[in-house]
């Protein structure tokens, strides 16, 4: 009998982990979602204004979105066409249309589906604690429908600090023309190891208008790759980031530089070693240097990091843009740097 259990135990889980589904009512029932329920403050609980049967949404969707938006199914990580993408629109519940996200909501985390850090209206989501997979989440639904569309954490970018984790699958993207900003640019630069990785990541921030990387910090005039590349000539890649102030703050910009590299290493950054791959801030007038010391003397007591944070802080001095193949050079070449 103790075999037979242990059988059936084991057969179980390797249901459950070909399925790759996030609960377990996925594997044994088609029935209603269950209700709603707010847990996080702010968004408004609502009962879903979109109702059907499971079998009117089998009608309404194809078999893949199904799985997921009814069945609470996942799509395998990087499979989805939305996770890479980045143009400027709108993305709207692919089950009923309502519209849940804006694209400069949008980032890259990293885990391989689409990732935002605010929703396009307060009460676009719902929530509900979900207690499968042997760990305690947060799932989040379209407050119109009901539509399940992933999950949401705590360790996205600022200002909110949030990360919702969407399946591409539940989504429906909307170009739109962008709209153009009042607002006059503001530039930062910033060194952090290899610059093409760094310069993909800003370029990504919602607020962030352009990137440029090159060369700056040292004693020779206008130095090419192949020279900084000698570590003679005192000079770091970096990026140059203009800005919109009016949607992203200088402080935001230096708290995204310290998730994006470890500002602990002194003059390398993973394989790259040299004093061009060093972490600093080069600021452009007392305002930035005062708002830099303070993100870095707030994470310095916040006791992140074990080791002290090496990042200099340093005056601005000139910038020169590093040649035409390094500009976008990720993008140009579908790859990922992340040093």
């Amino acid at each position: 009998m103790l075999n037979r259990t242990k059988i059936a135990i084991l057969a179980a889980g390797l249901l459950l982990a070909g399925a790759g589904w996030k609960g377990a009512r996925a594997l044994f029932s088609e029935g209603a979602l269950p209700a709603i329920s707010a847990v996080i403050p702010g968004d408004a609980a609502m009962a879903p204004t979109v109702q059907k049967t499971p079998e009117e949404w089998k009608k309404s969707l194809t078999a893949d979105r199904y799985k997921v938006m009814i069945a609470c199914g996942t799509e395998p990580p990087w499979s989805g066409t939305l996770n890479d993408f980045w143009e400027t629109g709108t993305y709207h519940c692919a089950a009923c249309g309502a519209l849940l996200f804006r694209s400069d909501a949008k980032y890259e985390h990293g885990t391989g589906w689409p990732s935002f850090f605010e929703t396009a209206a307060s009460g676009a989501l719902a929530y509900l604690e979900d207690r499968s997979a042997g760990m305690v989440r947060t799932e989040v639904r379209c407050a119109a429908c009901g539509g399940h569309l992933g999950h949401v954490f705590d360790d996205g970018p600022p200002p909110t600090g949030r990360h919702y984790c969407i399946n591409s699958l539940a989504l429906e993207f909307r170009k739109a023309s962008p709209v153009a900003s009042s607002s006059p640019s503001e530039t930062a630069t910033f060194a952090a190891g290899c610059f093409w990785g760094i310069e993909e990541k800003f370029a990504k921030l919602p607020g962030v208008r352009e990137t440029v990387v090159g060369y700056t910090g040292g004693h020779t005039a206008r130095p090419t790759y192949e020279e900084v590349c000698t570590d003679t000539t005192g000079h770091a890649e970096a990026v140059r980031v203009s800005y919109d102030p009016s949607r992203i703050s200088y402080a935001d910009l230096v708290r995204a530089f310290f998730t994006f590299h470890d500002p602990t290493q002194k003059n390398r950054q993973g394989p790259d070693v040299g004093t061009q791959y060093r972490s600093a801030i080069f600021v452009q007038n007392d305002e930035q240097r005062k708002q830099a010391e303070a993100v870095k003397a707030e994470l310095e007591k916040s006791g992140k990091y074990r080791k002290p944070i090496a990042t200099e802080i340093v005056s601005a001095g000139p910038f020169t843009p590093a040649e035409e193949y390094h500009q976008k050079y990720n993008q140009k070449n579908k790859r990922t740097c992340s040093y």
